[in-house]
């Protein structure tokens, strides 16, 4: 944990401006890590090691937020355009299906990392983090398209 501080902390300081708040979750995402020791163990790798404790600790973050999200009501009568919905759901479907790393790369640029980061955690290079994806974005499009 001591090699990796610095990641959790930035992974659970993006979920939470507040101290308190990033405190409980980085004791929620070590908890986590603890109990799946074993699969860490397994990876040799240390950028592998990293990019498999980014995914935990993003999401332990995510399932802590969503649990404790307060809930707020829409506006009666509220209903997004169909349209809008289907649209998101099928990217976002796509997405779920890419192999690693394009996964990662994608997730990672969808949370606002810059492509240095990505590549610290994924083990590429920055210029192969930016290749990957734009070629991702265009088989992203062209399926898209195919399936309108």
């Amino acid at each position: 944990m001591l090699r990796y501080r610095g990641l959790l902390f930035s992974v659970c300081r993006r979920y939470s401006s507040d101290g308190l708040e990033v405190d409980d979750l980085l004791q929620e995402t070590v908890l986590t890590l603890w109990k799946q020791r074993e699969r860490l163990f397994d990876i040799t790798v240390a950028p592998k090691q990293a990019a498999w404790i980014w995914r935990v600790a993003r999401s332990t973050c995510i399932d802590l937020q969503r649990t404790n999200r307060p809930t707020e009501l829409l506006p009666e009568g509220y209903d997004p355009p169909e349209e809008d919905r289907s649209l998101h759901i099928a990217l976002h479907e796509l997405i779920d299906q890419l192999p690693e790393p394009d996964h990662t790369i994608v997730t990672m640029h969808l949370e606002g990392y810059d492509y240095k980061e990505i590549g610290n955690y994924t083990g590429l290079s920055k210029n192969n983090v930016g290749v990957r994806l734009m070629r991702i974005k265009d088989r992203l499009r062209k399926e898209m398209i195919i399936e309108n």
